[in-house]
């Protein structure tokens, strides 16, 4: 069992950064890929981010390609979430999660149910 503890969430005026961070519980952080999904009120959970086992391959929704960017420092076992430029519509739950594979194949990671392992979540509030 991996615990995911999702943290850095917080209030934030449009045009702002804020940096998530996702700690896991296990000593082989680096054969799990990472990703970040978020979910608004009243909408389904979606892809934002994820990035293979090593770093080597990252992808990126749309809607944040260019303002957000995913990294991981396996050392720490931590996965971070920079996010710039934010927009009001960036307001949402944001959770980390983790499926275990050493692909650099990304496709899985986009899907919710593609997932082994999901954090609690942190609240991302931008204002306008």
């Amino acid at each position: 069992q991996v615990q995911l503890v999702d943290s850095g969430g917080g209030l934030v005026q449009a045009g702002g950064s804020l940096r998530l961070s996702c700690e896991a519980s296990t000593r082989t952080f680096n054969t799990y890929a990472m990703g970040w999904f978020r979910q608004a009120p009243g909408k389904e959970r979606e892809s934002v981010a994820a990035i293979s086992w090593n770093g080597g391959s990252a992808v990126y929704a749309d809607s944040v390609r260019g303002r957000f960017t995913i990294s991981r420092n396996n050392a720490k076992n931590t996965v971070y979430l920079q996010m710039t430029s934010l927009k009001p519509e960036d307001t949402a739950v944001y959770y980390c999660a983790a499926r275990r594979t050493i692909t650099q194949d990304l496709g899985i990671m986009t899907r919710v149910d593609g997932m082994d392992y999901w954090g609690e979540g942190t609240l991302v509030t931008v204002s306008s």
